[in-house]
């Protein structure tokens, strides 16, 4: 069994159609959503939209997804972000990557962004490149086997990059797999207000910075103040 686990935060109107299309899967799953404190009744729409668990974290990715993995009974994690779209035939092609390569300890899919400007187009293509160089990220439904998972020490509660931080360690676990077809279709909607050269360079800068060893805490306020800035540039 493939467990999925969903960390969200005021995801009331988007969660549902994700859980639709898990329900509607071939393949047996679970699915874990895990509410940060959300205040427009995320926790109750999965209820409803027939979630297997719904549970309550502090709020963050990292200490959401670390409590929904630790809730989950199936042999393989998938993390998925709530305003996901996710395609027919997703857990199918999972389960037969699984089966059939004992070796690849996890991996992701192949990310689309839902934009329909020449940007969000571009970056699927951004996206493609950087995962050949070995970066990706939660956006693109990370997976792992449990025992690797669990051998891995699991997701770190951190602020920010607790993703890219799991991917490294499932890297030097062993062979991880992109699953180029179906692929996973994300929201743009946080690059909405934000000029392209300034999205490539902040994600530049917390990379450096992380790397020279920055607190999780201090990449996490740079992260916000840049969505923020894109926020208010938007709105006004």
């Amino acid at each position: 069994m493939i467990s999925v686990v969903i960390p969200a935060l005021n995801e009331a109107a988007r969660l549902p159609s994700l859980l639709r299309a898990l329900r509607a899967e071939s393949v047996a799953c679970e699915t874990v959503v895990v509410d940060g404190g959300s205040e427009d009744g995320t926790a109750e729409a999965a209820r409803l939209a027939g979630a297997t668990l719904v549970l309550s974290a502090p709020r963050g990715r990292g200490q959401q997804m670390a409590a929904g993995a630790a809730a989950a009974r199936g042999s393989a994690l998938l993390f998925l972000h709530a305003d996901t779209t996710f395609p027919s035939g997703g857990l199918l092609a999972l389960d037969a990557l699984l089966r059939t390569r004992p070796e690849v300890v996890g991996g992701n899919y192949r990310l689309a962004f839902d934009g329909e400007d020449g940007f969000s187009r571009w970056l699927a293509g951004f996206y493609a490149a950087i995962r050949a160089l070995g970066f990706w990220y939660g956006d693109s439904g990370i997976f792992v086997r449990r025992a690797a998972y669990d051998a891995l020490g699991g997701v770190r509660p951190i602020a920010v990059m607790e993703d890219y931080d799991l991917v490294r360690r499932m890297k030097r676990a062993g062979p991880t797999a992109c699953l180029a077809e179906p692929p996973l279709v994300t929201s743009s909607r946080r690059f909405e207000g934000r000029r392209p050269p300034e999205i490539l360079l902040g994600w530049a800068r917390i990379h450096v910075l992380y790397w020279l060893g920055a607190s999780p805490e201090r990449l996490a306020l740079l992260y916000d103040s840049e969505r923020r800035r894109g926020a208010t540039r938007s709105g006004s």
